[in-house]
């Protein structure tokens, strides 16, 4: 048990006893540990971010490239009208 966890077993101790308040810590350690593993789950690791990191990386090339196909076919567009 950590400090915290041994002042509220002291003070829930004197009031509703000692065997139901160690039964009490140990229900509420078991309902926070698993609040954490679920919280953990949700949680981004490195490898996520490293390869959302990619992935957007390849977007906005293939995004970059896509524009300056346009823009170059528009240019010679404008050149070809403007020839006649």
């Amino acid at each position: 048990m950590v400090i915290s966890e041994i002042k509220l077993y002291e003070l829930l101790k004197s009031r509703i006893g000692e065997k139901e308040a160690e039964a009490f810590i140990e229900i509420l350690e078991e309902k926070v540990e698993k609040k954490f593993e679920q919280k953990k789950n949700e949680l981004a690791t490195k490898e996520d971010v490293s390869n959302l990191r990619a992935e957007l990386l390849r977007t906005i090339y293939l995004t970059s490239l896509g524009q300056l196909l346009a823009i170059i076919a528009s240019v010679i567009s404008l050149i070809l009208v403007l020839k006649r």
